[in-house]
């Protein structure tokens, strides 16, 4: 599975490592990404995801079932 957060849809961005001499040279930038089992109480089963730590608060302020059909809606999540 890709480093890519299933809620919020975070992926790596590039950007540049820069020395004392200001020579660049290209880099990434990862999201903070956890895999992660919610509970979904209205089809009474766990669920897993790899998430990151935004995704984590935006779960905790709307709700597991808000959050994941907003994602499905963006197309973050296909199927959990």
């Amino acid at each position: 599975m890709s480093k890519i957060c299933q809620i919020t849809g975070k992926k790596a961005i590039v950007g540049n490592n820069v020395s004392h001499s200001k020579r660049r040279t290209k880099r990434k930038f990862h999201p903070n990404l956890f895999s992660k089992r919610y509970y979904l109480p209205e089809e009474e089963r766990w669920i897993s995801l790899k998430i990151s730590a935004a995704g984590m608060r935006m779960i905790n302020k709307k709700g597991l079932a808000a959050a994941l059909k907003e994602a499905t809606e963006k197309g973050y999540i296909m199927n959990y």
